[in-house]
């Protein structure tokens, strides 16, 4: 529990803040709020307030700014922790800002770029694209015409989201000393995500790098488009890449009109998202339809297209994540109610919980999305609501891959009401076990499964000889009675299976 002298340092540090963030808390009369999580007593009018509770504790969030509005774009993922009308509130959180006048950020931008942009760009737009709490977008041309969006971080952003962060920390410390039900959501844990995220987000040279490596990743895909980033032009409060003219996936009436076929969309953002999760292991944390753009076929003969955007927030799945998830999606499809058992189980975060009802709420759930069409925020739906009666909390990284996929698959339904994102996955299960192999065959794989098969082939005519002596010496007396025999088995046996051992080692390797 943090100390008095802890709390007087954040106090006297950050105290304009404080008294903001006071001053929100008292207008949206989140005082029942406080109580909950053990900050404040009971305050009278509590049962009146506790309605709307969820929507005044967004409204809330977006007035006290970006960071903020992060967190709650974390909480509105933890739908094993939160219930609906909790989720629904903090899904409509918006991040828009007020348009500042280019003038307030001229002095960043032409510090960043070692001129002014009217002379670095063969032209530049000072009347905003676009706003965001971070951010403001310019439309500019560079000098051999190619068009393209400048990005610039607001003034003074990243000190502000700094003082934020030591508030959050301090309040997620009182609150899981205080709170038995707000410590199974551990805040504590929870604020380090947000810092990372944002402390990546306002350095705009990682999503630049975000960019650069989806680019690569995807290359097989020719109809997946990351925007270019010019480098020349881009540092941290700075980002410039190409402009991308497309239509975003709200509307299929709208992509008709485009010359963009809607299922046609949806079958290659399905292709996109499960090759970024299940394949390359880094993945868009946050594909919603502003962060995607449509568009037609390149030439007669061709694909629609379809682009990424606004790169800031990159997943990453470790190759053991991914058999798990493809696990627990492949059980669920082929109605195996004990292997989404075993998954629920390896994931939980919060104790172990017993087996029988880890298997009950399995098969509840393979009954109603075992066969059919599957429709991830359908099975979501019933997922983390069973995830909260069991009192089971799952890891970040996997509720981050589940965001995304749902997300995805949100938008794909919504342009293709048809959209089945299990024809996709079987599509890609070639592609998945190829990819596994890869892995396991390359050089580095390959010379320490020899180096392995090599070690037990030299060993194992020693530890036969080292086993044969002592069950010798222990059955002298009765050697003649059949155990000297035994022991010639069980060598072969043994040496057998090593041999065996290794040979799979190798053919492992070179599948």
């Amino acid at each position: 529990m943090p100390t008095i002298l802890e709390t007087v340092t954040v106090a006297a540090r950050d105290r304009a803040r404080m008294a903001e963030v006071s001053a929100v808390i008292a207008r949206f009369g989140l005082d029942s709020l406080l109580a909950r999580l053990g900050l404040a007593g009971n305050r009278d009018g509590e049962a009146r307030e506790e309605a709307d509770l969820p929507a005044r504790t967004r409204r809330a969030l977006e007035a006290l700014g970006p960071t903020y509005v992060k967190l709650g774009q974390i909480l509105a993922t933890r739908r094993d922790m939160l219930t609906d009308e909790w989720i629904a509130a903090f899904e409509q959180l918006q991040s828009d800002a007020p348009r500042l006048p280019f003038e307030a950020l001229r002095p960043a931008v032409e510090a960043a770029l070692g001129e002014p942009p009217e002379t670095a760009f063969a032209a530049f737009d000072t009347e905003p694209l676009a706003a965001a709490s971070i951010a403001q977008v310019h439309r500019a041309t560079l000098h051999d015409g190619t068009q393209v969006v400048v990005k610039i971080r607001r003034p003074g952003i990243r000190k502000a989201m700094e003082a934020d962060l030591r508030l959050l920390r301090h309040l997620a410390a009182l609150v899981e000393a205080r709170s038995a039900m707000a410590r199974r959501m551990t805040p504590g844990a929870m604020i380090d995500q947000l810092g990372r995220e944002i402390l990546d987000e306002l350095d705009f040279t990682n999503e630049g790098r975000n960019a650069d490596l989806l680019r690569a990743d995807l290359a097989a895909i020719p109809d997946a488009i990351v925007p270019r980033i010019h480098w020349q032009h881009t540092s941290e409060g700075v980002l410039v890449m190409d402009y991308i003219d497309g239509t975003a996936p709200r509307d299929p009436a709208k992509l008709r009109a485009k010359g963009i076929d809607p299922s046609a969309i949806a079958r290659l953002g399905a292709r996109l998202v499960l090759e970024m999760v299940l394949v390359n292991g880094r993945f868009h944390a946050d594909p919603h339809p502003g962060n995607l753009l449509c568009l037609p076929p390149a030439a007669p003969g061709q694909s629609d297209r379809l682009a990424l955007l606004d790169l800031g927030s990159v997943g990453f799945v470790s190759p053991r994540r991914q058999h798990e998830f493809l696990t627990f999606i492949l059980s669920l499809r082929s109605n195996d109610p004990g292997g989404v058992a075993d998954m629920l189980g390896l994931w939980s975060q919060a104790g172990e919980v017993p087996r029988e009802r880890l298997l009950t709420a399995s098969e509840r759930l393979v009954a109603r999305h075992g066969t059919g069409a599957l429709v991830l925020n359908a099975m979501v739906a019933d997922f983390f609501p069973l995830l909260r009666k069991e009192g089971l909390v799952l890891p970040p990284d996997l509720v981050l891959i589940f965001k995304a996929m749902v997300t995805m698959d949100g938008v794909l339904a919504g342009i293709a009401p048809d959209f089945d994102l299990s024809e996709a996955l079987t599509a890609l299960r070639g592609r998945l076990v190829a990819s596994r192999l890869t892995r396991l065959a390359g050089p580095d794989r390959l010379e320490a499964l020899l180096l392995e098969a090599s070690r037990l082939s030299a060993d194992a005519p020693r530890l036969m000889r080292a086993a044969t002596a002592r069950l010798e010496q222990r059955d002298a007396p009765a050697k003649d009675d059949g155990t000297a025999r035994a022991i010639s088995r069980a060598g072969v046996i043994v040496g057998g299976a090593i041999a065996l051992h290794a040979l799979a080692l190798v053919i492992t390797a070179l599948m």
